[in-house]
């Protein structure tokens, strides 16, 4: 496992300390028309977790699906009582689908991931042991399992978002990361951020490293997004995050008597 690390707000960088040794996890899982894939992944997850040997949830967040999403993590809910499930009133869409799993975790660490199952639960190991030197561990899908439009789109928002941010990641669209959440709910999110998570912590001094991780083919459902609406998000969301990294308060106090 290969891995890229960066520090961002140089002077400002915070040191991760270490975890406590018996620390916890919360995994977020945002799911939306994934009616076929829920139970599958609840089904190889858990068990993945458990081999860790740490306390740990996971919470599904359904994102008002439209399919039978939501009676499907009814039934898992039933199996496994390591398993929340938070479900909205509308569709509010990914960044939101995070924010209200981070804020409903009691976890130590977050994880994230996609509901599709293309995400390998069977890396989350390999992000765990980087989490305790880093704030953030951030997935690089180095050998991509999608359509040829798919990764065509994914390629063309990674070139704007690395020219337009200064932006050393090479995949921030990977939903497979580990967060201390801690320095997760020191963000302010927006639409559409979900994205921009690892130059969102550079901005507030946070240690970030990328890890090669595994991807799967996705068997069931459909992709929601291509290139028209993933660019469209995308470069809305980036001229925030712009603005946000051009005006971040930097100062370092010399003395204090």
């Amino acid at each position: 496992m290969s891995e890229h690390s960066h520090v961002g707000g140089k002077s400002l960088a915070e040191t991760a300390e270490k975890l406590p040794e018996n620390y916890t996890l919360s995994v977020v899982v945002p799911v939306y028309n994934e009616e076929e894939n829920v139970t599958p992944l609840a089904e190889e997850l858990i068990p993945v977790l458990e081999k860790t040997k740490r306390e740990f949830e996971v919470i599904f967040v359904n994102d008002a699906s439209t399919d039978g999403s939501l009676d499907a993590l009814r039934c898992i809910k039933k199996e496994f009582d390591t398993i929340r499930v938070l479900s909205f009133e509308e569709n509010c869409g990914q960044t939101s689908a995070f924010d209200a799993g981070f804020n409903a975790a009691k976890g130590d660490v977050i994880i994230t991931m996609d509901g599709d199952m293309q995400n390998d639960p069977h890396d989350i190991p390999g992000l765990l042991e980087k989490i305790n030197n880093h704030h953030m561990v951030v997935g690089w899908r180095w050998n991509r399992r999608d359509t040829f439009v798919r990764r065509i789109s994914s390629r063309i928002a990674n070139a704007v978002r690395r020219m337009g941010l200064d932006d050393p990641y090479r995949d921030t669209s990977c939903s497979l990361k580990a967060f201390r959440r801690n320095a997760m709910l020191k963000l302010n999110l927006f639409n559409y951020m979900h994205r921009f998570f690892p130059v969102l912590f550079n901005i507030e001094g946070f240690s970030v490293v990328e890890v090669k991780v595994n991807h799967r083919e996705r068997k069931h459902g459909k992709t929601k997004y291509g290139i028209r609406n993933r660019m469209h998000c995308s470069w809305r969301a980036m001229k925030y995050v712009r603005y946000m990294k051009g005006h971040k308060l930097k100062y370092k106090i010399k003395e204090e008597f």
